[in-house]
């Protein structure tokens, strides 16, 4: 959930700063999948054309069909993927911060998503409408560990980015500091 907290004042104001995509390993992958897809689609050019693109590759033990033309397609489809992934950390999508004032009696969710009208998405409750905290954890193949917000009268709201999970120390931690801050039980799930 929290990747910083920025407090102005810490009795009255939590804000807790959510990172998104612009996480190390997106750019690692971006920058691994350009650079693949870049030799894939060269090496399949080198044998369209009859001559080496890159110093390293003998195009002349590649013919065109069939492996050229799949080299070609692999290396548009990996590049394609990784302007989706520049984008993405581009546009910061996912990034925003999650805001709990007691001065105002307000919660404030925001986070950024893809161009568009619903680029912004800020949502804002009133603390009194604020339930419970509520921690999932699901262990296996594919763990997952969220700390929700439960509003009167909707949905549970995730407070947590995606991806990374937490370890059950520092979600422990957060869930019951921020329960703690607003004043409403901690719930746990599994």
């Amino acid at each position: 959930m929290i990747d910083s907290i920025e407090s102005n004042n810490s009795q009255f104001i939590r804000r807790y700063i959510v990172m998104g995509s612009r996480r190390f390993s997106n750019y690692w992958w971006a920058s691994v999948i350009f650079l693949g897809a870049s030799g894939f689609l060269l090496t399949g050019l080198s044998s369209y054309f009859g001559f080496n693109l890159l110093p390293f590759i003998k195009a002349e033990n590649i013919t065109f069909f069939p492996q050229g033309l799949v080299m070609c397609f692999y290396g548009t489809l990996g590049f394609l993927f990784s302007c989706y992934l520049w984008l993405t950390l581009f546009w910061s999508v996912g990034g925003g911060f999650n805001e709990f004032n007691k001065k105002e009696g307000s919660v404030r969710i925001f986070r950024w998503g893809f161009p568009g009208k619903n680029r912004r998405i800020d949502l804002s409750y009133s603390i009194k409408d604020i339930e419970a905290i509520k921690v999932e954890i699901k262990d296996g193949i594919n763990p997952r560990r969220t700390i929700s917000i439960r509003v009167r009268g909707k949905r549970d709201i995730p407070l947590t980015r995606i991806g990374q999970p937490l370890t059950l120390e520092e979600i422990e931690t957060q869930a019951a500091e921020l329960a703690k801050f607003l004043q409403v039980s901690l719930e746990m799930a599994s």
